[in-house]
């Protein structure tokens, strides 16, 4: 399954910031301008034709200001009318002001922040103060009619208070969406806040039974997307699907790659947009050829998992990027992948052979009755 068409629009790569597992650079970073923006427009007009994401990232994407937003919006929405595009935003808030919530409302854009639950683990992993900015942000955001939804950082030391994190969000009513640190490409202590897979595994798990617990009152985004995959055969977000030539991102001068994680490293670099490259052209760019043999290499290595339609390998980034580019593996966290893939199977097999037909409850085990289960889980996700 091809993910949806997205391309991430990375202003500029400086982040007030100072997260202790991210490689933030200065506020100084250079600017996207107005100028590259219509350079983007003008690719986009003969590249393709079907419906289009453009996701603000960085970096810090506020950090452009009211008046790049109050321009790229409408020459985003309005030149490329015919993709009719839907625009999103990653970002942590500080710089949030009511007059760019209210140019961003004027376009629907929904938020994706990232707190890692409460005040001290947040600014523990985040840096000193960092909570209260956020909330701050999100105030203004909230009163302006955005929606934000908040990415949580599991690292190796946030993840022993896993059930602390878990009811801040439950109490708050924030949904939950995960993501484990990695291992900092730019750090001379790479794993220093690494979550190990075998610990983002058990986390998973863990996360599927708080799901369980409290269905209708809290919702864990990637429990309902691994849930998703194992239901439909197929990947449900970019992770788990063959993301090649269906993303782009777009750095602060121009220049495309794969991805927004690749962005500020050279040897990634597939074209610029004002050279308006096509499809063929990137995918004949050295970073293109190292991301489709990635592709060609799950099929060979996981071709006796049970898992490889809806996992395809998981991430590319997060395979080749720590060897340079070289197909040394998949998704080093595979281990976690597979954790919780096998959990959600063996529990559906479980489920269907012992819930008996519509009307016939007689039989069904106590336990079953308790608690609700993996297909419960999933019909409230399809009836939302």
């Amino acid at each position: 399954m091809k993910n949806p068409f997205h391309i991430m629009i990375i202003p500029t790569l400086g982040c007030p910031g100072k997260c202790k597992y991210c490689w933030s650079s200065e506020e100084g970073s250079p600017v996207m301008t107005i100028d590259t923006v219509r350079d983007i427009v003008e690719w986009l007009k003969g590249f393709r034709k079907d419906r289009v994401t453009f996701t603000f990232h960085g970096g810090e994407p506020l950090l452009a200001g009211a008046e790049f937003y109050r321009k790229a919006l409408p020459m985003l929405a309005g030149e490329l009318s015919e993709l009719t595009p839907d625009f999103a935003m990653q970002t942590n808030l500080w710089r949030m002001t009511p007059e760019i919530a209210s140019v961003l409302a004027e376009y629907h854009v929904p938020l994706g922040s990232s707190i890692d639950g409460p005040e001290e683990i947040t600014d523990s992993q985040r840096g000193e103060g960092y909570y209260q900015k956020c909330m701050k942000g999100y105030e203004i955001a909230k009163t302006a009619g955005l929606q934000v939804r908040f990415i949580c950082t599991f690292t190796n030391k946030s993840v022993k208070h896993k059930e602390a994190i878990f009811t801040f969000f439950k109490e708050r009513g924030f949904v939950l969406k995960l993501h484990p640190a990695l291992p900092s490409l730019r750090s001379e202590n790479p794993k220093e806040w690494a979550l190990e897979p075998e610990e983002y595994g058990e986390l998973l798990v863990f996360l599927l039974d708080k799901a369980l617990d409290n269905l209708g009152k809290v919702e864990v985004m990637n429990i309902n997307d691994l849930c998703r995959c194992v239901f439909t055969r197929r990947g449900s977000v970019c992770t788990y699907v063959d993301c090649m030539g269906s993303t782009f991102a777009i750095g602060p001068d121009g220049s495309i790659y794969p991805c927004y994680r690749f962005v500020g490293m050279s040897e990634w670099v597939m074209a610029n947009v004002r050279d308006r490259p096509t499809m063929e052209q990137l995918m004949q760019s050295e970073p293109g050829k190292r991301m489709t043999a990635f592709s060609a290499y799950v099929n060979s290595a996981c071709k006796d998992c049970s898992h490889i339609r809806y996992c395809r390998g998981g991430c590319p980034y997060n395979a080749i990027a720590p060897s340079g580019g070289s197909l040394e593996g998949v998704d080093p966290h595979c281990a976690a992948y597979k954790r919780i893939f096998d959990e959600l199977n063996d529990r559906l097999n479980e489920e269907m052979y012992a819930e008996p037909p519509v009307g016939m409850n007689f039989g069904m085990p106590a336990a079953y009755k308790k608690r609700p289960g993996v297909m419960a889980l999933m019909r409230s996700i399809v009836e939302k």
